[in-house]
């Protein structure tokens, strides 16, 4: 893996802004269940650490220009996890903080799945799960027609293991490791769990790295909470011109909350609305997450 430096003080500013990104989500999804009774905790608070490596450190990217040309394109494949991709855009400037608010509310722009439309410095809308690896082998054989080989710009596409369930998402594989599309750049949420339960009850994915592999991309395991590994797997992937790259980021479902690690039931639950075992009483769920991460 990449030895790319991160000094210490940079990885402190990551860390810190990714527990502030966490609080954000636990607030937005607390509004979302007083408003809506919905929304889905334990991905978001997983992928925070992930986000915040993208959007602080590594995406070439301008909140004050999202329609900016030489932009690095995010296709969001699980866009149930949204509140994250929210929360993280909202921090570096894209839109106010407060707006974060209005998660999953009617005339909203933040939606329970991302829409373009609605929130036009999204690259694409979500819902589906199984299609966004598919868009993004699409947008980076297009940059690759209108630029040849050295593209300028990388497309990241941000995937869950539980919909790996899905078939499109292997022919999408196929055809970037067929088509060597170094400029893309694929990350998996690897946290073992989907609504129903656990990955690995539900429908095997291991070896997940070996058949990543074996469809020619060049391929890295990582810890998804750790910031020097985050960015050092990603800038090793943009050095790599002739395979795409997948990181399988291993992460904890729920990460901040201790009684929301680890459990598939806060998968698709907000604070305040779930009879979890071992969690607080429902009127308590919002404090005391907040209590956790600091706030």
């Amino acid at each position: 893996m990449s030895n790319t430096f991160v000094s210490d003080e940079e990885v402190q500013k990551l860390e810190e802004q990714a527990r502030q990104i966490r609080i954000s989500i636990i607030k937005m999804l607390s509004e979302s269940a007083r408003k809506t009774k919905s929304g889905h905790t334990a991905g978001p608070l997983g992928m925070a650490d992930v986000f915040t490596a993208l959007y602080f450190n590594l995406l070439e990217h301008d909140p004050k220009n999202p329609s900016w040309n030489m932009r690095d394109r995010v296709v969001l494949s699980n866009g149930h996890i949204c509140p994250v991709l929210y929360a993280t855009m909202a921090h570096s400037g894209y839109f106010p903080v407060d707006e974060l608010m209005t998660l999953r509310q009617f005339g909203s722009r933040l939606q329970g799945h991302p829409h373009r439309e609605y929130l036009p410095m999204l690259e694409t809308s979500s819902g589906p799960l199984g299609s966004g690896l598919s868009q993004a082998v699409g947008m980076a054989i297009a940059d690759r027609m209108d630029h040849g080989k050295v593209t300028p710009r990388f497309v990241y596409a941000l995937l869950s293991d539980g919909e790996h369930d899905e078939g499109q998402i292997w022919e999408a594989g196929l055809l970037a490791g067929k088509e060597k599309l170094g400029n893309l750049i694929a990350i998996i949420d690897r946290n073992n769990i989907q609504i129903d339960g656990y990955t690995e009850d539900i429908m095997p994915l291991a070896p997940l790295y070996d058949k990543w592999k074996a469809f020619n991309w060049h391929v890295l395991e990582i810890d998804g909470h750790d910031m020097r590994a985050i960015i050092g797997a990603v800038r090793e992937a943009q050095a790599v011109f002739d395979k795409p790259s997948m990181i399988i980021a291993h992460t904890i479902p729920g990460r901040g909350v201790s009684f929301m690690e680890k459990r598939f039931e806060w998968h698709g639950i907000p604070p305040g609305m779930s009879d979890v075992a071992g969690a607080p009483p429902k009127a308590e769920q919002e404090s005391a997450a907040l209590a956790e991460l600091g706030a």
